[in-house]
């Protein structure tokens, strides 16, 4: 059987990260301090985790984990979790900075784990390097993966606008990445379009250096209504 070659902006995007890891960990070894919304907005994920009742201590995927820092905070909460990331220098980094943890090579265009099997995902601008046309496969892949009930929280760079540019250079270093901005709002059709159930949008004004707003998404994959539970069809 032949191999599976891996989309173009894959690749990229894996080349170039392993280029600039060490760079980026350097300058953000942990992104959420200082971010007091996003470590809110965390807590909520972990809270929802808890209250989706799933049995067995399911674990956490944390998707684009870099230098792993949110996968630790997610460990430090006390949920099950591990990483993922396309860049296998990345990987390597995360692994030094917290050896008690696991992290995979991986890539959420083609999450190699079985049907319903996390209690969520965290997927922090990561999706930001998604294509358009690739981000609905990703969406089911989320599904597929979740437990019913499960949630997922999303966060990336956000306009009045869905754009795009591309990045050639970046710590000095020669790159070749893409990166795509959404509004909540096409974020969260493509959730629902995936069969996930948008819990709540928030936006944030850029802060610091930041150029463009923030955007985080929270949805869940819809538990089954139990048995005996009347849904009405809309007729009147």
């Amino acid at each position: 059987m032949r191999p599976v070659r891996a989309p173009d902006f894959l690749q990229s995007t894996q080349v170039s990260y392993d280029a600039i890891a060490e760079a980026y960990a350097a300058e953000h070894p942990d992104s959420l301090a200082g971010r007091p919304l996003e470590r809110a907005l965390l807590t909520t994920f972990v809270e929802l985790v808890r209250a989706a009742g799933t049995a067995g201590r399911p674990p956490v995927a944390d998707v684009g984990s870099g230098p792993g820092h949110v996968t630790a905070r997610l460990h430090e909460a006390g949920l099950p979790v591990f990483g993922i990331d396309a860049s296998p220098r990345m990987v390597a980094l995360a692994r030094r900075a917290h050896p008690e943890l696991r992290f995979h090579v991986g890539s959420m265009t083609a999450l190699d784990l079985p049907e319903e099997t996390l209690g969520g995902i965290v997927a922090l601008y990561s999706i930001i390097h998604v294509p358009d046309d690739h981000l609905p496969s990703v969406f089911a892949g989320f599904r597929r993966v979740l437990l019913p009930g499960a949630p997922v929280l999303l966060g990336f760079q956000s306009g009045d606008e869905d754009g795009h540019r591309r990045l050639t250079e970046r710590y000095g270093q020669e790159i070749s990445l893409d990166y795509y901005w959404r509004t909540p709002d096409t974020v969260a059709r493509h959730l629902e379009e995936a069969g996930l159930e948008v819990y709540a949008q928030v936006l944030r004004a850029p802060q610091g250096e930041e150029k463009m707003p923030r955007a985080f998404l929270l949805a869940r994959r819809a538990a089954p209504a139990p048995s005996g539970v009347f849904r009405p069809s809309g007729r009147g």
